[in-house]
């Protein structure tokens, strides 16, 4: 089947960026690039992140959307920090979104809400009762400059005089795209970098070639506290070229990244993102194939592509005969058995060993 960019699996800046805002550590990184005089007084190791359902349905709809608990202090040995809600909103439209100052108005209502019913339950005496502040940050990743102010008024026809009465608040924003490249790396952490390959995600080959070598170059050189972060950039970068890029241009992106990488398990690691993206194409491929030709056939021939397309990124090349071996099969737990080998083969032979010990391997 051609691929062509509507094929390719959909949602991937929503889950990917907020995947990378589990990490602590990248939550502070991004608080230091919208918001450094704040960051010095949040206690980053003190977040607790906050399940869906703690705010509303329309929340809960919501691919990219975190919401977090984290401890404030004014003094750096304060020990009666308070707990300050951020809601990070990542925002990649393709047009921007003129209501997203009511948006995020009504999200931090539902916020506020859920904390009066709080009250409530647990029988909180009236004089004790306090509203959590809300650090709203808005990450926009689209590729059109977002000139609307994020505000309720941008909404209103309001004469001069009717203006106090309408509801204002600031919101911390990011648009990646339009932000200098120097500004997202000016505090050194792996988001910046991470950031700055993002903004060249639809450049032509030779403008995100020079910006992802950069990155790898530059992230290879950080201080080893922050390798956890390093990692997961890398990972990120592998599943921004096979959602991002043509089939054409990924092996040679992803060589970018494999020259700086000497740990064996990091490697194993890249796989995995592959392989995850692989599986999550083959499975949707298997679907639309399944009409057709039936369910378990359609599943089997994803399957058989992620494997095929896995061996191919690890190795570079595939036999025919093994190519055709592993087209042969249609046992699904066992297509299932052989990515995971394929993950962790150190050499094609090892795929060859493991297919000649399954006599059922056609079943």
């Amino acid at each position: 089947m051609h691929e062509t960019r509507e094929t390719r699996i959909e949602h991937f800046p929503d889950r990917s960026l907020r995947q990378l805002l589990q990490d602590r550590e990248y939550v502070r990184g991004l608080v230091q690039i919208v918001a450094p005089e704040i960051a010095g007084f949040l206690d980053f190791s003190g977040i607790t992140y906050q399940k869906r359902s703690f705010i509303s349905q329309a929340l809960q709809e919501r691919e990219s959307d975190v919401l977090l608990r984290i401890p404030f202090q004014e003094e750096t040995d304060a020990t009666d920090a308070g707990s300050l809600l951020i809601y990070i909103l990542i925002e990649h439209q393709s047009t921007v979104d003129k209501t997203m100052g009511f948006r995020l108005l009504s999200y931090m209502v539902h916020i506020w809400e859920s904390q009066r019913r709080e009250w409530e339950t647990a029988k909180v005496p009236e004089n004790e009762r306090r509203l959590q502040p809300i650090l709203p940050i808005l990450l926009y990743t689209g590729e059109r400059p977002w000139s609307v102010p994020v505000s309720v008024a941008t909404l209103m026809d309001v004469p001069e005089m009717l203006e106090r009465f309408v509801p204002s608040f600031d919101t911390l924003f990011l648009g990646v795209k339009a932000a200098p490249s120097e500004a997202l790396t000016q505090s050194g952490h792996p988001l910046g970098w991470l950031l700055r390959v993002l903004q060249k995600e639809h450049s032509d080959e030779s403008e995100l070639s020079e910006a992802l070598a950069e990155a790898v170059l530059h992230l290879g050189a950080i201080d080893k506290a922050f390798a956890p972060q390093v990692s997961e950039a890398f990972r990120y970068f592998v599943r921004l070229i096979f959602h991002r890029r043509s089939v054409e241009e990924r092996d040679g992106l992803v060589d970018i990244i494999r020259v700086r990488i000497q740990d064996d398990k990091e490697l194993d690691a890249m796989a995995q993102t592959t392989a995850e993206y692989l599986i999550e194409q083959g499975i949707q491929r298997g679907i639309e194939q399944g009409k057709a030709e039936g369910k378990a056939e359609g599943k089997a021939e994803g399957k058989q592509d992620a494997v095929l397309k896995l061996l191919h990124f690890r190795f570079q090349t595939v036999p025919e005969v093994l190519s055709r071996e592993i087209r042969n099969i249609q046992n699904l737990p066992l297509l299932d058995t052989l990515l995971e080998q394929t993950m962790t083969a150190q050499s094609l032979e090892e795929i060859d060993t493991y297919l000649s010990f399954k006599p059922t391997a056609n079943d």
